[in-house]
């Protein structure tokens, strides 16, 4: 069996005009391997073709050449389909049912037992923040409660593959922060996780590797680590040197021929910030 999570081979998708002829190159062929375990990023702007990817991963669309793999499968192989979890950008729910309801009717598809069903509901409902909100119709759920009912749902059958397209899409900064907690907790389950976005923040917190498309095409794949690593540059990060004492280790930088590009103090992000203040003032 394969052991990669994810292959591709010159995976390809040409959308074609009413007459037939080529119009629009979406994806050109993709060459791609995600191990088993990992979580990895699909980069890029609009209509670059991350969506596509993940169309053609899960069957939705049929590639114009090349071939994929999902779980050691070919990605149209019916075996792969339980073993998949799928939250699409915008999640397309019975708004008339609850929490509770639409997580029980996905379960019964994958032919959970009752009282397994309920187990996880459970969980799952606590997992993603809705535990009091279980008995409230979907019709009633803002944009970012829906987000993670949705998560809910693309992962009630316990999948070893996790595909999220934009999973924080319409969260508050605590939503996305949890949301992105949950995310490494499925790593740590031992699931693979491929996360499509276009927000930096979200794939640079939590992505072991990434590829970045533009206009269909892998422009750089790598570890997140290796990408964003500056290799000419150094940095020490110091504590209890005096005014002097740093003026000093400047200047020997300069008689070693080191140019000293700033001397400032480290800081946190925005959102750690945000969050902070949020969670212990209330």
């Amino acid at each position: 069996m394969d052991s990669f999570a994810v292959r591709t081979e010159g995976l390809t998708k040409v959308y074609k005009d009413f007459w037939r002829r080529k119009s629009t190159s979406a994806l050109t062929n993709l060459n791609l391997t995600i191990e088993r375990g990992e979580i990895f990023g699909l980069l890029g702007p609009n209509g670059s073709g991350k969506t596509t990817t993940v169309k053609l991963l899960l069957g939705l669309l049929f590639p114009t050449s090349g071939k994929s793999w999902l779980l050691g499968y070919p990605s149209s192989d019916l075996q792969t389909k339980s073993k998949i979890g799928f939250l699409p950008e915008e999640s397309y729910l019975y708004k008339f049912l609850n929490a509770e309801e639409i997580l029980d009717f996905y379960a019964k598809l994958f032919d959970i037992s009752k009282k397994e069903r309920k187990r996880r509901i459970d969980v799952l409902l606590h997992d993603v923040g809705l535990g009091h909100y279980r008995k409230r119709p979907l019709n009633q759920y803002s944009k970012g409660m829906l987000r993670r009912i949705g998560l809910a749902q693309a992962i009630i059958n316990d999948p070893e593959l996790v595909i999220l397209d934009e999973p924080t899409s319409g969260l508050d900064p605590i939503g996305s922060r949890e949301m992105k907690d949950l995310i490494l907790e499925f790593k740590r389950q031992g699931k693979t996780v491929v996360l499509c976005s276009h927000l930096l923040s979200d794939v640079q917190d939590i992505c072991d590797r990434i590829a970045i498309f533009n206009k269909g095409v892998v422009q750089v794949m790598g570890s997140v680590k290796e990408l964003l690593s500056q290799k000419d540059v150094v940095e020490f990060m110091v504590k209890n040197l005096s005014g002097n004492d740093i003026q000093a280790v400047a200047a020997f930088i300069k008689s070693r021929n080191g140019d000293v590009l700033s001397i400032n103090h480290p800081s946190s992000t925005l959102e750690e910030l945000f969050v902070n203040i949020i969670q212990h003032r209330s």
